[in-house]
């Protein structure tokens, strides 16, 4: 990311997440790699709750076909955290998600990222506009 390193209010949602155990890594700190299932978690849940996506049983689902990820700061278990959460670009069947993780209370991040959705079709796995529902949810956090 090239762009000034965001803030807490730059962001729509919040999902709160509590680090675990197994998260530190052999230098004491959340591996690189466990970002990456902060922000699953954060959009997948939002997905679920605000979009009614059936991760089971539905039509339609999300595949992930690009991410990055920055780091400023470490965090590490038992470290509570906040995924922040935003839309950056939202089109026919894929979206881009903006993350940012952030120690409880603080106003900086202590890491950002992106990632783009491709809502496909569970059967075929060919690109579907965005179901309406979660249309109507992703709208809510446009940038």
């Amino acid at each position: 990311m090239s762009e000034a390193i965001p803030q807490r209010g730059d962001y729509r949602h919040f999902q709160p997440i509590t680090t675990r155990w197994h998260d530190n890594d052999a230098y004491g700190h959340v591996n690189n790699v466990t970002y990456y299932s902060f922000f699953d978690t954060a959009v997948n849940t939002y997905l679920i709750q605000q979009g009614g996506l059936d991760i089971h049983d539905g039509e339609v689902v999300a595949f992930v076909v690009s991410s990055a990820c920055d780091y400023f700061a470490s965090i590490a278990f038992p470290d509570l955290i906040e995924v922040g959460l935003r839309v950056g670009k939202l089109g026919n069947s894929s979206v881009q998600y903006e993350l940012a993780v952030f120690k409880l209370g603080e106003d900086e991040p202590r890491a950002a990222g992106r990632f783009v959705h491709v809502f496909v079709n569970r059967a075929s796995n060919q690109p579907v506009s965005v179901p309406t529902v979660l249309r109507e949810a992703l709208e809510n956090l446009l940038a």
